[in-house]
């Protein structure tokens, strides 16, 4: 990623410590903000001392970490930039998930999470700006049904929220998780874009797909055949 383009600081949120992503190009600090999934003051105190000015956020998928935090982050970004901040994404299959976020936080003995829709869903086929970084929507389902990725092709850059992780990929033991689905779109969708990308993920360090394609227990044939 070249330093002069744009930069990235992650502020790590919620006990489940999920990588809520600033993303921004450093010549106008045009931002965005992917999974606000809590503690909003927190990356409201991260925006205003980078000295942001944040376009839209960003949802990879409907999981609370991920989510939870994204209504009182909207309200307070417009609140203090004086208009509208939309929230996009994800897919739309994944609306059960984020009209059920209280619910799960219950359960969760978590707290501050709110229930959420965006004011758009995101398509496969979609890209998404911030300055001149042009992302790619992906949908990338089996962690979620709705989860989406976004890709950076010319900086080689991606965020691919809870898809892939170093050394592991997303959790699918949920009633609606698919393995074969997300270890399909890891495959089909994500390796061919290039052994070189570099990826943010929603918990932990990043990796490139080159790393993951050559190491990852879970993309390698004999792991798949057990």
């Amino acid at each position: 990623m070249p330093e002069s383009d744009f930069r990235v600081a992650i502020i790590p949120v919620t006990p489940l410590q999920q990588n809520c992503a600033l993303l921004w190009e450093e010549a106008t600090k045009c931002a965005v903000v992917v999974d606000p999934g809590g503690d909003a003051p927190e990356i409201m105190r991260g925006i205003e001392h980078l000295g942001l000015k944040v376009e839209a956020l960003w949802l990879t998928h409907g999981h609370l970490d991920h989510a939870g935090g994204a209504k009182a982050l909207k309200a307070a970004l417009e609140e203090r930039q004086g208009d509208d901040v939309p929230l996009l994404g994800p897919d739309a299959r994944d609306r059960f998930l984020l009209e059920g976020i209280e619910e799960s936080a219950r359960r969760f003995g978590l707290s501050g999470l709110e229930n959420v829709l965006p004011d758009r869903w995101l398509e496969e086929g979609e890209t998404l700006s911030v300055g001149p970084l042009r992302f790619d929507v992906l949908h990338c389902p089996g962690h979620t049904p709705g989860h989406v990725v976004f890709v950076e092709k010319v900086r080689r850059f991606a965020i691919l929220g809870d898809v892939l992780f170093r050394g592991s990929v997303g959790r699918t033991d949920f009633p609606y998780g698919d393995h074969a689905a997300l270890i399909g779109a890891i495959r089909e969708k994500l390796l061919p874009l290039g052994d070189d990308i570099i990826f943010l993920c929603g918990h932990g360090e990043g990796s490139t797909l080159g790393i993951e394609r050559r190491t990852n227990p879970f993309l390698q044939d004999d792991a798949d055949a057990a």
